[in-house]
């Protein structure tokens, strides 16, 4: 009999709902349907002004948080459109919600993703488990990332060191020893796409840069790319995470004030490549692991200019996707939060302490039941 979850994951590019139908009715999840809803032009507008605002109104916030539950909704609707299926055959939705902000580091440590989820369970009739988060953050853990622990369950191997590289708004890199006893490392790196999305359509209305080549058309500045990488998020040691609460076009303005030198927009974009490519190769290096191969999945695992700067960076590793494992690189986070559903609806934990810093392992998400029959 198949158990069917759904993930829903919408990233911090705001671009689009990434929804996943999977079964886990063997050991190894089985990805059955996907299906990407790309968000309104305003509504992902409005979200981006509502990330780098930082103090925003309530009512903005209430609203887009009705609006962002709608969208997942309306996703979760149009993958089921796609298959013979129910809503009763499946046994519930992960969805993650829309980051909006992120502050672990504040004195009232927080994060917030919004989407209602009333209004998916609601919508859908089915239970949708969410908030993931907070719980960790409670927990006093950084409440990211939270993927590790998905990568630990489906790709731990006791044959060799795997290490997996998340490649969407952010870097994030997940450290899997073929010691069963060593503990996993995870860890935000820092920007992945975000800077590189921002830009692009700063200066030409185009939401990212396809297979990177605005930033190939240009030779990266060295002294910018070295003041990019005198952040002192860079130096922080793990757990760590961050967010565009921090990397945002306020924090590469004050970048590109301070650097004072008149730089072609292109340059920028190809300054902004090598970073998250630099950056990832000395946090890789750092790793003391002989593992031979990355993993790679996100968004940017598509961004062909990048991964031949990261092949560069990263020299005696060899770059593939995680579909040489069975997971297809663009759905793996998706995957992931049905796998937290289900996890959370089992009673089980779900979140890394050694990763994310928290006390203690716990049930992370709150659930939402569908209505009574």
């Amino acid at each position: 009999m198949k158990e069917l979850y759904i993930g829903l994951m919408s990233g911090t590019s705001a671009d689009a709902i990434d929804a996943a139908l999977v079964d886990f009715s063997n050991h190894f999840p089985k990805l059955v349907t996907t299906h990407k809803s790309y968000l309104p032009t305003e509504l992902r507008l409005d979200l981006n002004k509502l990330g780098e605002e930082g103090a925003v109104k309530i009512l903005q916030l209430g609203a887009l948080d009705v609006r962002m539950g709608h969208a997942f909704a309306d996703t979760v609707k149009a993958l089921l459109r796609k298959t013979s299926l129910l809503t009763r055959d499946v046994l519930a939705i992960g969805s993650h919600g829309q980051t909006v902000f992120h502050f672990p580091q504040y004195h009232y440590p927080f994060t917030m993703q919004i989407g209602d989820p009333n209004i998916i369970a609601e919508e859908t009739n089915i239970t949708t488990v969410a908030d993931f988060r907070r719980r960790d953050i409670a927990a006093g853990g950084q409440g990211a990332p939270l993927t590790p622990a998905f990568h630990n369950f489906i790709f731990r191997s006791k044959k060799e060191d795997r290490i997996v590289l998340n490649l969407g708004g952010f870097a994030n890199i997940t450290y899997l020893p073929a010691d069963p006893k060593a503990p996993v490392i995870g860890f935000d790196v820092g920007p992945a796409n975000l800077l590189m999305d921002k830009w692009i359509y700063r200066h030409r209305k185009q939401w990212f840069d396809v297979d990177g080549s605005w930033a190939a058309s240009a030779v990266f500045d060295e002294g910018l790319l070295q003041q990019f990488l005198s952040d002192p998020y860079f130096f922080l040691e793990p757990p760590k995470s961050t967010g565009h609460d921090y990397f945002n076009l306020v924090w590469l303005e004050q970048q590109l004030d301070r650097w004072n030198k008149s730089l072609q927009p292109s340059v920028v974009q190809a300054t902004l490549c090598e970073m998250t490519a630099a950056s990832i190769g000395t946090a890789i290096q750092q790793l003391d692991s002989t593992c031979g191969s990355i993993l790679l999945c996100g968004g940017g695992s598509k961004n062909t200019y990048l991964k031949e700067r990261l092949a560069y960076r990263c020299p005696g590793r060899h770059l593939r996707l995680c579909d040489d494992l069975g997971v297809p690189a663009e759905w793996m986070e998706a995957m992931a939060f049905s796998w937290f559903a289900k996890q959370t609806l089992e009673g089980k934990t779900c979140n890394l302490p050694e990763v994310t810093g928290a006390r203690n392992l716990t049930v992370l998400g709150g659930i939402y039941l569908k209505a009574p029959l």
